[in-house]
């Protein structure tokens, strides 16, 4: 906690950062500021209500540098069971009903797969084959909230935030990650983030690798083949440099190109032990070049791998990913670390049914990312208690000392809470 409070930059912040925490780790329905300030001191509620609410709503301290410090103590521990072997892009959503809370709109939400009110936030976490951290967390602020003045000054949204799409949001991170010296990693991310072409491209020339899933869409060209290069005209002009296409000469589909594969090429992998059985699927690779409006450019993509999933049970592929991994990487290699990106749904679950990420009340940008962030470093404190401890230990269940609440304790909005001015 010393370290918490000298990142949040006023030793004043220690004891009530440490009561969040703490609070966020307690046994409890919610997590909200009054719920957790009542099982704190319930017979001082009101004060630590506000001492907790100001840490989190108020006070200017850093998300970037308290978020460094979890990671620099946890990671230390994460890796005493072996190295980082993943970079992971995600996002989640928050349901959210109203229009006035930062970032709310009607959008694609995963929680309920479908679009709903929701506000959805972007994350880059490292990760082991044992566990992983949230190292960095930003709220997506839809176009229509970007461009509204007044809501923006209502809720605090800073200056310098302008609209970005989720994956550069999330290729900031990453670059974030890189100048911070994180121990580098291949980066994960699903099809949302993979079939965006700037985004890949922007890893690459960050000089890291990448296993991302793309759809079933996508346009790559056959093993072996590459654009043609543009015949040169006859007479005088400048010589064309731009590739071309003819009919005859044609990228096709990852699903088309899946499908027409051999049945010799696809073959039973397994890839980790499930909690009932080991998990294991149909998968193929083969060695491809994107194709994506290479007909502007003068170079063809450089070959990455594609890999294909065909589980038994179906009639049809069903996910697909792009890699950069060197070219004498194994079948096996491959399909392990594109699955690896189960382990960032754990963390949510956690983090949203246990922590309590889901239950912070206020509206503004800073409470928003500062709730956030505390329950990333009450998760850190978790992972090190599993990692050297523990494997066991859960939020609720650390044997941290508590008081009963009284018994005629409502929090303000339950169905029977007197109604106050």
């Amino acid at each position: 906690m010393d370290g918490l409070a000298k990142a949040a930059g006023h030793v004043d912040r220690k004891a009530p950062l440490k009561a969040y925490c703490t609070g966020l780790l307690l046994p409890g329905e919610r997590k909200s500021v009054e719920p957790m300030a009542a099982r704190l001191a319930p017979d001082n509620v009101r004060r630590v209500h506000q001492s907790l609410h100001h840490v989190v709503a108020d006070a200017p301290w850093s998300d970037d540098a308290l978020l460094a410090t979890v990671r620099g103590s946890v990671l230390a521990g994460m890796k005493e069971n072996g190295p980082v072997v993943a970079w992971i892009i995600d996002d989640t959503g928050f349901l959210k009903k109203g229009a006035h809370s930062v970032g709310v709109a009607r959008q694609y939400c995963g929680q309920v797969g479908k679009q709903d009110n929701c506000r959805v936030a972007v994350s880059l976490s490292v990760a082991t084959y044992h566990a992983s951290l949230p190292i960095a967390w930003r709220l997506y602020l839809p176009e229509s909230w970007a461009n509204d003045g007044e809501r923006r000054q209502e809720t605090g949204v800073p200056a310098e935030i302008a609209f970005q799409t989720k994956p550069a949001i999330a290729l900031e991170q990453i670059r974030q990650a890189v100048e911070q010296q994180v121990p580098s990693a291949p980066v994960l991310a699903d099809a949302a983030y993979g079939n965006d072409t700037q985004f890949r491209e922007g890893i690459s020339e960050l000089e890291l690798r990448y296993v991302v899933g793309v759809h079933e869409n996508m346009t790559v060209w056959q093993p072996g083949e590459t654009p043609r290069p543009k015949q040169r005209r006859k007479g005088r002009g400048r010589p064309p440099t731009r590739l071309h296409r003819d009919v005859e000469h044609q990228p096709v589909a990852v699903k088309q190109l899946a499908l027409s594969l051999p049945e010799q090429a696809w073959r039973t992998v397994t890839w980790r032990e499930g909690t009932r059985h080991k998990l294991k699927s149909r998968f193929a690779a083969v060695r491809v070049r994107p194709a994506h409006r290479d007909h502007l450019r003068s170079e063809p993509y450089p070959e990455e791998w594609l890999l294909m999933e065909w589980p038994a049970c179906e009639n049809q592929p069903t996910k697909y990913w792009l890699s950069t991994l060197p070219a004498q990487t194994g079948l096996t290699a491959l399909v392990r670390l594109a699955k690896q990106r189960w382990i960032i749904e754990r963390d949510y679950e956690e983090l949203k049914q246990e922590l309590g990420l889901v239950h912070y009340e206020g509206r503004g940008w800073r409470g928003f990312h500062h709730h956030a962030t505390l329950c990333i470093a009450a998760y850190g404190f978790l992972v090190v208690e599993r990692t050297r401890f523990s494997p066991s230990a859960r939020a609720g269940r650390l044997e941290l000392r508590t008081t009963k609440i009284p018994a005629h304790f409502q929090p303000r909005g339950s169905p029977g809470a007197r109604r106050t001015a």
